[in-house]
């Protein structure tokens, strides 16, 4: 029985992708974007823009009342409460960054960062850098046969000295939940501050992070059919206490002379420059879309489409599944075929998936992988597109294995 996307017609570059004679299944990587999203950008620019909470004049006004109303959607969508600040920043690898440095000051020599074995470089190179930097140890939590963080191994490796835990919730390898909740637990029981990777996670259902108790939590607006060149970072309070300033310029500035300077505390403390305005604008007009649609009919679709493309790989001999993919994606191997042969094969046949590292170079080395063929899914996406992809791994598979 064919599956069908009811919000597919939201996203018209799907129309656009059709003609070219395309089908998208890379929405791990970014998602297309929905009307919405475009007609707030078109708004923005065609009313008249203006750098946001500088200028008395209605313009300005205009934009920073779009730009803060964002913010507070932000809020609610991740139920960050009283409790919490939203940072914009330019991606989720730029809010991963400013904490890596902002809270460098927060560690002593010898002190311990935790991370996990299947970070994106992005939840890695920020931390391994800050060791070096720091003379810190980096601890890399194990996986266990499934793909998951080892718990067992967590409770071990985390301990007296651990300062911070950084994890991801949702691997945009192996396509699984992580055990947040008792990772975190053990990680706080220690004093330690918690980041958790949200890029991949929020995409998928809406998550509490008063709930999940997390210190830090960060997404990218892009994969979450959002704009662009746009990041968020939620800190608790008390948390962001911890942050030193690590961008210096416009906006974030209290008082200033030519040899002091005092700055604004979070959220603006941290946003100097102009901020990506129109982005963040286009953001808010995402999650009102998104807000507004049957969650429990879009969780559904998205799991039974879900169900049809790891059955149709695991009925496929040649092929290998990375993992146990619960959800959205998955990465798969063809035992004696290269995978940026098969991908040119399904590249040719209008097929666009992601191949290679997927940015977690560490993790397909454990494997023994030099990289995969990972197949990543949209609320849009339907069963002709999954139709349309076994048709050319078939092809390819025919040619190559």
């Amino acid at each position: 029985m064919p599956l069908i996307s009811p919000w597919r017609a939201d996203f018209p570059a799907l129309d656009a992708l059709q003609r070219q004679g395309q089908t998208y299944l890379d929405s791990a990587a970014t998602t297309q974007k929905p009307q919405a999203l475009l007609d707030a950008l078109n708004h923005y620019y065609t009313s008249g823009a203006a750098n946001v909470h500088r200028a008395q004049h209605l313009p300005g006004a205009h934009a920073t009342q779009a730009f803060e109303a964002s913010r507070h959607k932000v809020g609610q969508w991740l139920n960050a409460g009283e409790s919490g600040q939203i940072i914009f920043t330019h991606g989720a690898t730029s809010a991963l960054n400013l904490l890596a440095y902002g809270l460098q000051a927060h560690f002593a020599e010898g002190d311990e960062i935790v991370i996990s074995a299947l970070e994106h470089h992005a939840n890695l190179l920020p931390w391994q850098q800050l060791a070096r930097r720091r003379n810190l140890r980096l601890v890399v939590l194990p996986l266990d046969g499934h793909g998951l963080i080892d718990l067992e191994a967590a409770a071990t490796l985390i301990g007296p000295r651990t300062r911070l835990l950084a994890v991801s919730q949702f691997s945009n390898v192996l396509g699984a939940w992580q055990p947040l909740t008792r990772l975190l637990a053990l990680a706080q029981a220690q004093g330690a501050l918690t980041v958790v990777d949200g890029a991949q996670g929020v995409v998928h259902g809406r998550h509490d992070v008063q709930a999940l108790g997390c210190d830090f939590y960060v997404f990218s607006s892009h994969k979450l059919y959002g704009p662009e060149g746009l990041g968020v970072l939620y800190g608790r309070h008390a948390a962001l206490a911890h942050l030193d300033h690590w961008q210096f310029g416009g906006e974030m500035v209290l008082d200033v002379d030519y040899h002091r300077a005092e700055f604004r505390p979070a959220p603006l403390g941290f946003e100097a420059g102009t901020p990506p305005i129109a982005s963040v604008i286009g953001l808010g007009a995402t999650l009102e879309y998104l807000d507004g649609l049957d969650q429990k009919a879009v969780v559904d679709h998205e799991a039974r489409l879900h169900r049809r493309l790891l059955e149709g790989l695991q009925q496929r001999e040649q092929v290998r599944v990375l993992g146990a993919p619960e959800l959205a994606l998955v990465s798969f191997v063809v035992d004696g075929v290269h995978n940026a042969d098969l991908a040119h094969l399904l590249t040719e046949q209008g097929i666009a998936v992601r191949a290679g590292h997927h940015c977690a170079m560490p993790l397909l080395k454990s494997l023994g992988l030099p990289g995969a063929i990972r197949v990543s899914l949209g609320l849009y996406n339907d069963s002709d597109d999954l139709l349309r992809f076994f048709s050319a791994l078939d092809q390819g598979l025919e040619l190559l294995a």
